[in-house]
């Protein structure tokens, strides 16, 4: 994936997830493919959005309630939940959804398991004709 805006790169994941770059894209089944996403920490953010986007959770406890916001994602533990969590309020929010998100594949570093299944770098829609008119 090329590095860019935080908001433009979820938009293309969840489009590819759902299989709407495909011809054969059928709205009620999970025709997507798998999207692999390495450095997840550099995301490139525009304006205040570091300090701005507040990420909310409850613990189900009175006074409960914990805020962090982007900045302190990107800086802590797991940069890249939030990519995960832009990406997981673009697709739908059912059963079709767990199993399109499940083909989700973050990674904070450079590195990830999946050299094996021979990832085609993403680039835009302009990738994918390239790489078919390159099968025939």
């Amino acid at each position: 994936m090329p590095r860019g805006r935080y908001c433009r790169l979820a938009t293309q994941i969840a489009h590819i997830l759902r299989g709407k770059h495909k011809p054969t894209f059928t709205p009620h089944l999970n025709s997507g493919d798998f999207v692999v996403v390495i450095n997840a920490d550099k995301i490139a953010v525009t304006g205040n959005r570091l300090d701005q986007k507040v990420y909310y959770r409850h613990s189900q406890y009175p006074g409960g309630l914990k805020k962090t916001t982007l900045r302190q994602t990107l800086e802590g533990k797991h940069p890249e939940r939030a990519l995960e969590h832009a990406v997981r309020g673009m697709v739908m929010h059912n059963r079709l959804g767990t199993q399109v998100m499940s083909r989700l594949k973050i990674y904070a570093g450079p590195t990830h398991p999946h050299q094996a299944q021979k990832p085609v770098i993403w680039t835009g829609p302009e990738a994918l004709l390239k790489q078919s008119t390159e099968a025939k």
